[in-house]
């Protein structure tokens, strides 16, 4: 079992910034592969940015390329997304997911592949 609370999110104006974190409680963090997803109002939860159980291995959407990064910390059992130069656009509900990783190069990119979720932070960029 594993419990996800995510933090950070906010009121930011376009081309700022704001870190997020997702700390997860429960044992053999390192197992498990991470990903950030983000959910505006009346649309589907989509994937952001995933990462493998090191750390090693990540992915980004297109839309957040270049702006991005995701990284995690397995000793503090923690999972961070760096934001910068936000845009309306990026205004959602961000939740973290977690799996259990099958091979140690895996991650995933569709929230149905995930087990374990926060309950999500808000993050508004205004023009």
């Amino acid at each position: 079992q594993v419990q996800l609370v995510e933090s950070g999110g906010g009121l930011v104006q376009a081309g700022g910034s704001l870190r997020l974190s997702c700390a997860a409680s429960g044992r053999a963090f390192s197992s498990y592969a991470m990903g950030w997803f983000r959910q505006a109002p009346g649309k589907e939860r989509d994937v952001v940015a995933v990462i493998n159980r090191s750390g090693g291995n990540s992915y980004y959407a297109d839309s957040v390329k270049g702006r991005f990064t995701i990284s995690r910390d397995n000793a503090k059992n923690t999972v961070y997304l760096q934001m910068n130069s936000l845009k309306p656009e990026d205004t959602a509900v961000y939740y973290c997911g977690a799996r259990r990783a099958d091979y140690s190069g895996s991650y995933y990119l569709s929230n149905y592949e995930y087990d374990y979720w926060g309950q999500g932070t808000q993050v508004t960029v205004s023009s």
